[in-house]
C-alpha cells in the first residue's frame, strides 16, 4: 500500500490512524529508584478499580522503600507488598515479602484484551483471581501467557533502562531477591523529565 501512495501520503495517513496520547498527570505513575525513575501511564479504561488502588496507595506514600522482592530475568520484576515489603515498615519481614498486601479489600479482577508485552504493568494475585491487592508487576519482556489471566493497569512510558537495571533474584528460587531494590518514592503526576 505505502508503495502506491507514496511516502509522504503514508506517513499522513499513519498520522491520522495513530491517536497522540498526550500524558496525563492524574493517570502518571511515578517510581523514583537509586537507579532512576520509571513513569508509568495507567489505564483506568482498562481496569478502573485497580488504577484508583494504586493511586490511593501511592497518595498515602504507602509504596515509598517497598522493595522489588520478586525479579525473575526475562521475565517481570514484582514488588507493592505493602505490609511484608517496606523496608522501615512495622512488620517488614524479606521472607515474607510476596505474602502481603494493604489493609484494603482485594479487587475483583478486571481482565482485558490487552497484551502482556515487554514494559506492561500488571497487578499480581493469587491462585483466586479476584485476589488482587496492592503489589504489581513490570514485564521485562512479552509473556502472552498471561493475557487475559492478570489485569493490565498500565504501560511504562519512560525509564524502561531502569526497570532492566532492577537487581534479579535467584530462578532457581522463583526469583527471590537478597538485599532488593526498593521504590524511593512513588507518587502520581507528571515526570520531572
Amino acid at each position: 500500500m505505502f508503495k502506491t501512495i507514496g511516502l509522504a501520503a503514508a506517513l499522513a495517513f499513519a498520522a491520522l490512524t495513530v491517536p497522540a496520547v498526550a500524558a496525563d498527570p492524574d493517570n502518571t505513575l511515578v517510581i523514583t529508584t537509586d537507579k532512576g525513575e520509571i513513569d508509568i501511564t495507567l489505564r483506568p479504561d482498562l481496569a478502573p478499580n485497580h488504577v484508583k488502588r494504586l493511586k490511593e496507595l501511592a497518595s498515602e506514600h504507602a509504596y515509598d522503600g517497598v522493595v522489588f522482592h520478586r525479579v525473575i530475568d526475562g521475565f517481570m520484576a514484582q514488588t507493592g507488598d505493602v505490609k511484608f515489603g517496606k523496608e522501615g515498615g512495622p512488620d517488614f519481614d524479606p521472607s515474607m515479602a510476596g505474602m502481603g498486601g494493604s489493609d484494603k479489600p482485594d479487587l475483583k479482577a478486571e481482565f482485558s484484551k490487552e497484551p502482556f508485552k515487554r514494559g506492561t504493568v500488571g497487578m499480581a494475585r493469587s491462585q483466586n483471581p479476584n485476589s488482587a491487592n496492592s503489589q504489581f508487576f513490570i514485564m521485562f519482556d512479552d509473556g502472552s501467557f498471561l493475557n487475559g489471566q492478570y489485569t493490565v493497569v498500565g504501560q511504562v512510558s519512560k525509564g524502561m533502562d531502569v526497570v532492566d537495571k532492577i537487581k534479579k533474584g535467584d530462578a532457581a528460587q522463583n526469583g527471590t531477591v537478597d538485599e532488593p531494590d526498593k521504590m524511593l518514592t512513588v507518587r502520581v503526576g507528571s515526570s520531572k523529565g
